[in-house]
């Protein structure tokens, strides 16, 4: 399954929340084949991706974007990609 991470502030911020909408809004074009999680961006995981400003959205290894909201219909041409 492939997995969008959502790194944000913990609790999350207002744009944090907007950025994992749009990547839960993407996700529901692939049922059962993609996962939205959150994760702290100061938590272990986020050290791998150097993250500066938030919200961070990675789909599978690849930075989708950083310190903005990315909207679902940005998301899903990478989703399709990582899908093949």
């Amino acid at each position: 399954m492939l997995q969008i991470k959502v790194f944000g502030t913990m609790p999350p911020c207002a744009n944090c929340k907007r950025a994992e909408q749009q990547a839960q809004k993407a996700a529901e074009q692939f049922p059962g084949q993609v996962e939205v999680i959150h994760l702290d961006a100061l938590g272990p995981e986020a050290e791998a991706y150097g993250i500066i400003s938030t919200p961070l959205v990675v789909v599978g290894d690849e930075v989708a974007g950083r310190g903005k909201v990315i909207p679902a219909a940005q998301l899903v041409p990478i989703i399709q990609k990582h899908l093949g």
